[in-house]
């Protein structure tokens, strides 16, 4: 089908894209509605997303796996920390899943001469930033779970239209590169904050200042370094009811290769951060370390050296072999095999040794899984909604790890924790196998 909608193209005069409306066909993120962009901003775009995705990610690496179990074990004590975390993290996991496809939509609608996203990174990240005050300042299971949550609704509509910067301006051959350099600064944020936030595992107040502050000033740069497209002349889309409640569906008949897409990243995820993302208890009660806050940096930086280094080179080598999928399924073997360590052998140089191998693994992963996401999504009118459905799988296990962990823990003890992670995981790498879109 046909519709009137605005795309971008180079200005070669100015060397900056402009708006102009056109009559286009809108098909799929696969390459029907392959975005031109001229490689200076392209270029550009590329080093900025690597410092805004480790705005937010900072916080989904710090907050969840270490500031906020510490704060609720500070707050209610030890008897009910797993309790009361698994509690505040499902309900903190929920706002989020809500959250990021609704601000996909609203972004996706929005008519500025700032154009459709970057409003909305930006305010989110400010209400975001006002949001983990709060959360400094809550001393009740009550105050903890409002403040957490609006943290989480609040940076979930900074994310939304921020992953949506792909589709929106990166060709089709560049996306490989391009989603690598994003995994970078998702990944460094994810294991980083975990190392950032054990500098304030006594000062916890202090630290979620400092990632208030941190988020704000990244996001904000990043939208002035890259303004967005003005969006004002694209074409109104009429919002119902119907359109709402859709927010949450991409069908899985029409759009099998999203669906299979989706229950790949959201089972793999799910299976990685339900282990790394309850670190924290399982050094403290399943390694019997006195001092976690020491070793926690070190196992950070162990993991961020094996991510890194699978992040660097799988994205840019899927891309040129022009096949996605092979990758995830290595990266699930490596991720399984890190995670029998522990399992068969539970003493701190397993755990160690794990977090170098399931941090390569899973940094393969995450090098091509971006680019493979944007691939299958079911249109291009759309792009920040259907990426704000993806994202669910992805923030969701992240936020909601330390709840599923704790009802496994509560259920089965700590070690069951780690044949649960393994068979989630290749049943990720499984789940893409029936894409037709990439290979």
């Amino acid at each position: 089908m046909t519709s009137d909608t605005s795309i971008p193209a180079a200005d070669s005069a100015a060397g900056q894209p402009a708006p102009i409306t056109t009559n286009t066909f809108v098909g799929t993120a696969a390459g029907n509605d392959d975005p031109p962009a001229p490689i200076k901003g392209l270029r550009r775009l590329m080093v900025w997303i690597i410092p805004a995705n480790l705005g937010i990610y900072l916080i989904w690496g710090a907050l969840p796996g270490i500031l906020l179990p510490q704060q609720i074990t500070l707050l209610f004590g030890e008897q009910d920390k797993v309790a009361n975390l698994t509690i505040v993290a499902t309900i903190g996991a929920f706002a989020a899943m809500v959250a990021q496809p609704i601000a996909g939509q609203v972004s996706d609608r929005t008519r500025s001469r700032f154009g459709r996203r970057a409003p909305w990174i930006v305010i989110g990240a400010l209400a975001g930033g006002l949001s983990l005050v709060g959360l400094a300042f809550a001393n009740t299971l009550v105050g903890v779970i409002v403040a957490w949550t609006l943290v989480q609704i609040c940076f979930n509509f900074a994310q939304g239209p921020l992953t949506a910067v792909m589709p929106d301006r990166v060709p089709l051959k560049r996306r490989g590169t391009f989603a690598a350099l994003s995994g970078i600064g998702l990944m460094v944020g994810a294991l980083g904050g975990s190392i950032v936030g054990s500098l304030f595992f006594h000062s916890i107040a202090v630290g979620y200042v400092f990632f208030a502050v941190f988020s704000v000033a990244v996001l904000t740069l990043f939208v002035l370094a890259n303004p967005d497209y003005s969006s004002r002349r694209m074409q109104r889309e009429p919002f119902t009811f119907l359109d709402f409640v859709k927010t949450f569906w991409v069908n899985p008949l029409r759009h099998p290769d999203f669906f299979w897409a989706f229950t790949g990243r959201l089972l793999l995820y799910t299976g990685y951060f339900a282990v790394t993302g309850f670190q924290l208890f399982l050094l403290t009660d399943y390694f019997r370390i006195a001092h976690p806050e020491q070793l926690i940096p070190i196992l950070g930086l162990l993991s961020l050296v094996g991510i890194i280094v699978s992040t660097v080179i799988a994205g840019p080598l899927s891309d040129r072999v022009g096949r996605r999928k092979r990758f995830v399924f290595a990266s699930a073997i490596v991720v399984s095999l890190g995670f029998l360590l522990p399992w068969l052998w539970q003493d701190v140089t397993a755990w160690i040794v794990m977090t170098i191998i399931a941090g390569f693994g899973f940094g393969m992963f995450q090098a091509v899984d971006t680019a493979l996401m944007s691939e299958v999504l079911p249109s291009a009118k759309s792009f920040a909604k259907d990426l704000g459905v993806v994202n669910i799988a992805a923030t969701l296990p992240q936020t909601l790890a330390p709840g599923i962990a704790g009802a496994i823990v509560l259920a089965f003890g700590y070690a069951a924790l780690f044949p649960i992670a393994i068979v989630l995981g290749i049943l990720g790498a499984l789940a893409v196998w029936p894409i037709k879109a990439t290979r």
